[in-house]
């Protein structure tokens, strides 16, 4: 196997270029932060990006922990590729980092310097510092349980096809660890439920939640929701529109990822408070 290190300082734009250098070189596998990632896909590890303090962001990036460094030793003989590109800031990480994983010795070693300008790096580096963004080289729906409740953006790459024409060849993501931020934050079940209350408050055929439950864990949310519903209404339909629109939404505002929302239509009025007040307020008038 093929082992070659791409190295730069923490910073400098490794992630961003890190899936051109190994298409430059006919390799398929990355190995960045913790991740074995093959194309667009991420096959085994878990992101260092993911840990609280920078300490234990470097120790799983290094793979110190048996589990996590054995999960990613068993994809490697899955796949049994022909070559692997190691992300590390030293000539040292990135040895480590093989040698960890049992892995051939470095045999090619790329710097950051090589393939980015001067320019390049600063801006990267003033983009780190000021605002605490790191790329992770995989699209946004790769990663999104993973970061559930994590502020990420998509990135996507274009190259220049010609004057005024792009083409898109790719997806990374945008990050802010918690490590980087000053601080932390929560969103609390009753600000979930304020959310949603608000959504389903403007769908037509919709009455009111009579129940609402929410349990959140590591990789997203599980909302559970009873809905008291118009009678009249077309009942499969209105709630597949509930439930995508709740899912939008909450995603959106939260950056939380919605494992499941299970809805009930729990029972029916005849009309809705809306319709209602609009009456009585027709009759005052």
């Amino acid at each position: 196997m093929r082992v070659v290190g791409f190295v730069g300082p923490s910073g400098t734009g490794k992630s961003h270029r890190a899936v051109w250098v190994a298409r430059e070189r006919g390799i398929d596998f990355i190995i960045d932060d913790g991740l074995l990632i093959r194309g667009a896909q991420i096959i085994a590890g878990t992101s260092a990006k993911k840990e609280k303090t920078k300490i234990s962001s470097i120790k799983r990036a290094l793979f110190t922990d048996d589990e996590h460094a054995n999960d990613v030793k068993t994809a490697i003989r899955q796949y049994n590729p022909q070559g692997i590109l190691i992300l590390g800031t030293s000539d040292g990480m990135v040895e480590a980092i093989a040698k960890r994983l049992e892995l051939s010795e470095v045999s090619e070693k790329i710097y950051i310097h090589q393939v980015a300008t001067e320019f390049e790096i600063k801006q990267a580096l003033t983009t780190r510092k000021e605002q605490g963004k790191h790329v992770i080289p995989v699209p946004t729906f790769e990663i999104k349980k993973d970061f559930s409740g994590y502020f990420l953006d998509p990135l996507q790459i274009f190259k220049r096809k010609g004057k005024g024409r792009f083409q898109l060849i790719g997806e990374k993501s945008v990050v802010r660890p918690t490590f980087s931020y000053l601080g932390n934050y929560t969103i609390s079940d009753y600000t979930i439920y304020q959310i949603v209350d608000y959504v389903v408050s403007n769908i037509e055929g919709v009455n009111k939640i009579s129940r609402f439950r929410v349990e959140n864990h590591p990789d997203g949310i599980y909302i559970e929701m009873d809905l008291v519903l118009v009678y009249g209404c077309q009942i499969k339909a209105l709630l597949r529109d509930v439930q995508k629109k709740v899912i939008d939404e909450v995603e959106k505002l939260t950056a939380l990822n919605i494992k499941s929302l299970n809805l009930t239509a729990k029972s029916l009025v005849l009309e809705s408070n809306k319709a209602l007040e609009t009456k009585r307020s027709d009759s005052a008038t």
